[in-house]
């Protein structure tokens, strides 16, 4: 994220308006409008073929059906033909916007690395080992009196929360994460799984409506000229189309939404349903049909957890430079990384990253090696290098010569076993120290 200027006096005399907002350093794929009111995902674009898809059939159905229906009902029962059509338009419109513009429920992420649990600082040696600095890849957490296994996000570094998966496509943890969808370029989450359902709900219901009033029409023209169904379907090719049109959409949109509804009625998601994951096992999130839609459509949205408009602070931005004084491991340090969940195949080391986390290894070591030499530094206020033994200096030169190799090599990519090699052996020679 935000990188303050190396002057921090400089940088803390700024002006709170020259500090960018969250929205210009946002460090997942998404891309934000209107100065950040609106978040979309990287495939914003899929949006604009979604409406075109929904509008141009109902334009076509407004010029050559409806059009012609407005005279042929009593009343205003003609015009309401057309209005009806265009208000279910906007309406539909109006949920694809709000389902894929708004932030379905992103985990902000941490600047580095969470403590392990139990974690009180200090052991016997005074030294970290590393299996004191890896973090557990999995931990078990009690949902409603159920074991739920949470895994670690080695990209937002952090536990995700029960029923939360990490988007390969945003970049981002998503909480109650369904799926993403490249029809309205967003993430379907915690925070827009509603709106999720009501468009897919309402387009069906628009298919079906278009559908119906196109034989409707076909029908009148039946019944005015005394012609066959074939005929009369000749007369009007505009109906044809859209009878075809929206026989398709729906087995498409119909079919998801009685899927969706099959889902809530259970309490689970489309990632969760995929995966089987409550075929042999209890769902601690299922609730009874009444309650689990309840608790899709009428409670409350919980507002989002990160303002993207918001201005970074300086204090946001040193902190993103600051190096975790307990320098504890992702726990996929030095293996290729890869998201199982989402299917993602396994890529190289991060060399960037790797670089990072060495550093936060050396920032817990290295305060061990920086007071034993201020021990041997501070021992006699006359004591100097030149006065010290020689045998004393040879083992202290070794010593500096290790753990330099050692951070010289912060920016390669060695396997996690060299990692600790080199630690044990920087351990080995602090223990054989004379003056230890």
């Amino acid at each position: 994220m935000y990188v303050p200027q190396p002057s921090r006096s400089d940088a803390a005399g700024r002006d709170a308006g020259d500090q960018p907002r969250v929205y210009q350093v946002w460090r997942g794929s998404n891309e934000f409008f209107l100065r950040g009111r609106f978040i979309f995902g990287p495939d914003v674009r899929s949006i604009f073929l979604t409406m075109f898809l929904i509008v141009a059939p109902v334009v076509a159905f407004c010029v050559f059906v409806a059009r012609h229906l407005i005279d042929d009902f009593p009343g205003d029962w003609g015009i309401s033909v057309m209005v009806v059509v265009v208000v279910f338009t906007v309406y539909d419109l109006t949920l694809l916007l709000l389902t894929s513009g708004r932030d379905p429920g992103i985990i902000p992420r941490n600047t580095h690395p969470p403590e392990p649990e139990g974690f009180d600082g200090s052991n016997d040696s005074g030294v970290q080992t590393p299996q004191q600095l890896r973090l557990p890849r999995t931990k078990d957490v009690i949902v409603n009196g159920i074991s739920v296994r949470i895994k670690y996000c080695d990209t937002c570094m952090l536990y995700r929360p029960p029923r939360c998966s990490h988007c390969s496509i945003c970049n981002n943890c998503v909480e109650r994460f369904d799926h993403h969808c490249p029809w309205v370029g967003q993430c379907i989450g915690l925070r827009n799984y509603r709106f999720f359902y009501m468009f897919v709900f309402s387009t069906t219901l628009l298919c079906l409506y278009v559908f119906a009033f196109c034989w409707v029409y076909i029908i009148k023209i039946r019944n005015a000229e005394s012609l066959s169904v074939w005929k009369a379907m000749l007369k009007t090719p505009a109906s044809i189309v859209l009878i075809i049109y929206c026989f398709l959409c729906v087995w498409f949109v119909g079919g998801l939404s009685v899927f969706h509804c099959y889902l809530m009625s259970t309490n689970q998601t489309t990632y969760e349903n995929f995966r089987y994951r409550y075929d042999r096992r209890a769902n601690p999130y299922n609730r009874g049909v009444l309650n689990n839609f309840l608790e899709i459509f009428c409670s409350r949205i919980p507002p989002s957890k990160n303002n993207f408009r918001a201005r970074v602070t300086v204090e946001q931005g040193l902190q993103q430079t600051r190096v975790a004084s307990r320098g504890f491991m992702s726990p996929n340090m030095g293996k290729p990384v890869g998201d199982l969940e989402m299917g993602r195949k396994p890529v190289p080391w991060d060399e960037p990253r790797t670089a990072a986390d060495i550093r936060d290894l050396e920032a817990g070591l290295g305060g061990f090696l920086d007071e034993k030499e201020g021990r041997l530094t501070h021992a006699s206020p006359d004591l100097s290098r030149d006065d010290l033994p020689a045998d004393l200096m040879k083992g202290r030169a070794g010593t500096h010569s290790r753990r330099s190799s050692w951070v010289n090599r912060t920016g390669t990519s060695e396997s996690v076993d060299s990692m600790n090699a080199q630690i044990i052996a920087a351990w080995e020679a602090i223990q054989s120290d004379p003056v230890h």
